[in-house]
């Protein structure tokens, strides 16, 4: 059985890398010509990622695993290598389409700015580090490439420095983060100690947790579980440390769409379904999983009702997508959680891009200043349309079909989780249609002079809305491939009457209150901020979390900060400067009396005298 190209894998991220190089090794000087080399670079990853695909689609292929000695101390010995499996064959495929989709469109979004060379090199650099990351075949490379994400969030969040909400955004974005990581460091050093060999290979994690094998006892178990979960919820924005992903969108809006559909985020929700055995041996870190999954998912949801920043909406709709994503790997579905991220890549990316053409072309990110916009803007229109109702859940879009297989999973295991995602399903598909229907419907804005982007900047467009549509049928309930095809389990996703019925009902129900409320006006938009306008305002608020971490954290630490200033400059340094003026001091005197006069040599040294003399009077007299 071929794996010629699973031998080559290793080159999938080779490439974005060495445009990273050359890009940041000619600088300014290529400009334009820089883009296309990331572009092409990006390209070429993807094809590769294709051939791997289709050589593992041709049959049942052995997972492929290609290493080398790294570290060698005493008898200790590390590993570096790279693993090509179904899953990691999935991601490469999904980064490396929506990366060269997202280049592609940069290439008219970032046509204008000064530093687009130094853009496309950290693109390069950003989808090279994720690509690195899923090839990974062992927790200590997959660690170190997951800070370099971490890295590469932080200068793309943050690239528009001369702004302050965006270096604001990037250090908030990195220090939250950091918070997740130092969780995932304590599980890798926790593993690196009670694993038999030290072994840190997921190989060898598989042998020995989904056997169960008492090698690590249960309560070992569940905390590095939970520890790797922290991870997980750092990078993949759930609650309670999603603050800083609403912030990253003062980022370049093409950033935004490949953090959200294919790179950072989608890291955590891979990290839980990569060390998988290690969860499913503690009944305690599923359930935990699955509660914050889907108190995150609706959590975000219904935030996402009262925003009016329209790249904010859908930073909200990703935390809570992700939400859903977490809740079905808590209730034990794999397929289910890699099948929606699968789905929302490209109907996720789709809606950043279509926001991002919106912002290109009206230069405001409010939709309460947008409106109309559908009549002059019709490509962006029609596949942002799609998007959004790939994202609310409508049969038959991807979304439908990738929603229907976490909700059938969570009534399988915990009904209750099953009714909190269908309300959130209806929250998101409520304010997609408040967006929509503010953006593009209705009368244009006085003054706003819209027309349509550049093809460079549509054709990603229709790409992504074509596979928004059409991707979700590799898995239904009378299809079951995907699943089968990703984790051997040709049962995993049933047929469920009441979950799609469901699921479609709470889906159209939110988007006809929409347009009842902002294109026909039979519901006031006021409706409820008139009745509870609290409500609003905490809705408004983000329900006031910022201000809490604030008050509880930022405050505290600023005044920590402040005290141990205040210590290096009076106790430090005062130490230090009392220390200098003592010996200047001595020095001074001593260049007093050693000032070369024979004269005031000779009065010393009769002063002198003459103290001694008294001395010794003194003391016989005494």
């Amino acid at each position: 059985m071929s794996t010629f190209f699973a031998e080559h894998a290793w080159l999938v991220p080779v490439f974005p890398f060495a445009a990273f190089a050359i890009l940041t090794a000619m600088g300014k000087g290529l400009k334009r010509t820089g883009a296309w080399i990331g572009t092409i670079a990006t390209f070429a990853s993807f094809v590769l990622s294709l051939c791997i695909a289709a050589e593992r689609l041709a049959g049942n292929s052995p997972d492929y695993s290609n290493q080398f000695e790294w570290i060698q101390v005493g008898s200790l010995q590390l590993h570096a290598g790279f693993e090509v499996t179904n899953l990691s064959t999935l991601m490469l495929v999904v980064v490396t389409l929506v990366g060269f989709l997202v280049n592609l469109y940069s290439q008219g979004y970032m046509k204008n700015d000064e530093r687009i060379s130094t853009f496309f090199a950290y693109v390069a650099l950003f989808t090279s580090s994720m690509l690195a990351l899923v090839l990974s075949d062992n927790l200590l490379t997959f660690y170190i490439f997951w800070e370099l994400v971490g890295v590469c969030s932080f200068l793309l969040v943050g690239f528009w420095y001369q702004k302050p909400e965006a270096k604001a955004a990037a250090k908030k974005a990195f220090i939250v983060t950091r918070i997740g990581d130092l969780g995932l460091l304590i599980a890798l050093l926790l593993l690196f100690w009670y694993m038999p060999g030290h072994a840190l290979d997921f190989t060898a994690l598989h042998n020995v947790f989904d056997t169960q094998s008492g090698t690590i006892s249960e309560g070992i178990t569940t905390l590095i579980a939970l520890l790797i979960f922290l991870g997980a919820v750092g990078k993949s924005g759930q609650f309670p440390l999603h603050v800083w992903l609403p912030d990253a969108m003062e980022g370049p809006t093409p950033i935004s769409a490949l953090i959200h559909a294919a790179t950072m985020v989608a890291a955590g929700v891979f990290l839980v379904a990569r060390t998988f055995d290690i969860f499913e041996a503690s009944q305690v870190a599923m359930t935990t999983v699955a509660i914050i999954g889907a108190f995150t998912a609706i959590f975000a949801a219904t935030i996402g009702l009262a925003q009016n920043d329209i790249k904010r909406i859908l930073a909200y709709s990703t935390v809570s997508q992700l939400g859903y994503m977490m809740l079905a790997l808590g209730v034990g579905s794999v397929t289910g959680a890699m099948f929606h991220l699968f789905t929302h890549a490209f109907f996720k990316a789709l809606l950043f891009l279509g926001a991002g053409s919106v912002i290109h072309s009206v230069h405001t990110q409010d939709i309460r200043e947008m409106g109309g916009l559908g009549k002059k803007m019709k490509i962006t229109a029609w596949t942002f349309g799609l998007g959004a109702l790939a994202l609310s859940g409508i049969p038959p879009f991807s979304g439908f079909w990738s929603k229907d297989a976490i909700l059938t999973a969570a009534l399988d295991d915990q009904p209750i989780l099953f009714i909190v995602g269908a309300i959130a399903a209806f929250f998101t598909a409520l304010y997609m249609a408040r967006l929509y229907f503010l953006v593009f419907m209705g009368k244009p804005r006085e003054g706003q002079h819209a027309k349509e982007s550049p093809s460079v900047m549509t054709i990603p467009l229709i790409v992504l809305a074509i596979l928004a549509t059409v991707s979700g049928f590799v898995e239904t309930p009378f299809n079951g491939w995907f699943g089968h095809w990703l984790t051997g389990d040709e049962t995993e996703h049933g047929a469920s009457g009441l979950v799609m019925v469901v699921s479609a009902a709470v889906g159209l129900l939110g988007l006809y209150i929409g347009w009842l409320m902002y294109v026909k006006g039979s519901i006031r938009r006021d409706a409820v901020s008139s009745r509870a306008p609290g409500l609003v305002t905490l809705l408004e608020r983000k329900y006031y979390i910022d201000e809490l971490y604030h008050w509880l954290f930022v405050k505290p630490l600023h005044g920590l900060g402040k005290a141990l200033e205040l210590f290096d400059e009076y106790v430090v340094d005062g130490i230090v400067r009392l220390s200098g003026y003592t010996v200047s001091g001595i020095g001074r005197l001593n260049s007093r009396l050693q000032n070369g006069q024979v004269q005031a040599y000779a009065l010393t040294a009769l002063i002198g005298i003459v103290i001694l003399i008294l001395a010794i009077a003194g003391r016989r007299f005494w």
